[in-house]
């Protein structure tokens, strides 16, 4: 059973850093587990937006991995990175295909025809981006995942005991 952090500033809530400890000493291989960050970290650059909690449990139950593992990766993706993310996103897309115009937005006309061919030019270079950033995050951070993996499992979390003599009784 998973311990629960009760630092007092979380409210008895999980902190990030005791999801990362829990996914550091998963029971499983560091290739797996950083597989499964890494795919995690693919779902959450992929331009699929509002479906990466279901991308992630599909990879689960498809690829057999870790759960709290690919989550932990997708979480990359979250309130306070998304705006970031997403203008990186367009960027990328926008630079491949040698766009230099800057997206604007009507806001006069918000029925879903205005909203859809003022949103369409810039579907290409998003998806595009998206694509290739999850791709490029999920290279770089398998081998980060698993030197993080290797090398935070062979720390003890308390020191060895001392080896005590042989015992002189026999029986």
């Amino acid at each position: 059973m998973a311990q629960t952090d009760k630092h007092p500033s979380t409210g008895g809530r999980r902190s990030f850093r005791a999801l990362l400890r829990q996914v550091l000493h998963l029971q499983e291989s560091p290739r797996r587990t950083a597989l499964a960050f890494a795919l995690g970290v693919f779902i959450a650059f992929s331009p699929a937006y509002g479906l990466h909690t279901a991308m992630v449990a599909l990879c689960t139950w498809l690829f057999g991995l870790n759960f709290l593992a690919l989550l932990t990766g997708a979480f990359i993706n979250n309130p306070w990175t998304i705006i970031p993310i997403l203008g990186a996103t367009y960027w990328t897309g926008a630079l491949l295909l040698g766009r230099t115009d800057v997206p604007t937005f009507d806001w006069n006309d918000l029925t879903t025809g205005g909203i859809y061919h003022q949103v369409l030019p810039y579907v290409g270079p998003f998806v595009l981006g998206g694509f290739v950033l999850s791709v490029l995050g999920a290279v770089l951070s398998y081998p980060l995942a698993y030197f993080f993996c290797v090398k935070y499992r062979q720390k003890p979390d308390a020191p060895a005991p001392e080896a005590l003599p042989p015992s002189d009784s026999v029986g």
